[in-house]
């Protein structure tokens, strides 16, 4: 469950950077506080919201390759960033299973956008994962 909360927050915290261009430490701080998380799933949090950050060129260009018809622009805001948080975690966390990135994306959608967006992300995230097993499980985003 730690584990959800610390996606949960993330989202959260990248939501902020982006719409609210808040500085991504201070929104977390302010996540912990409000939500009173625990050293472990800020840490998480952290480590999601950095990456996702300093890989968002890469993670995008993953995420438009395997949205066919969709902009990243054109995508609710929160499906945008749910995909890529889930993304980032497929690419760059060999110590994610694939399986359990795309279900906890899928879940974070479900939660906080539409009824339709559980389907959007999954194939999204899905053709994302077999790609990268087609490659061995190497990217273009691999390090």
């Amino acid at each position: 469950m730690s584990r959800r909360q610390g996606r949960e927050a993330a989202l959260k915290a990248l939501f902020q950077v982006e719409l609210g261009e808040t500085e991504p430490n201070f929104a977390l701080q302010q996540l912990v506080a409000e939500d009173q998380l625990t050293e472990y799933v800020a840490d998480f949090a952290r480590r999601l919201i950095e990456g996702v950050l300093d890989n968002q060129k890469e993670v995008d260009a993953v995420l438009t390759r395997f949205s066919t018809d969709w902009s990243l622009q054109r995508m609710a805001n929160v499906d945008r960033m749910v995909l890529r948080l889930a993304a980032y975690e497929l690419l760059f966390c060999p110590d994610i299973p694939a399986a359990v990135a795309i279900n906890e994306a899928v879940e974070l959608v479900k939660l906080y956008s539409t009824g339709k967006s559980g389907r959007f992300v999954n194939g999204i995230l899905s053709s994302v994962a077999r790609a990268k097993l087609a490659k061995g499980g190497k990217t273009n985003c691999d390090k």
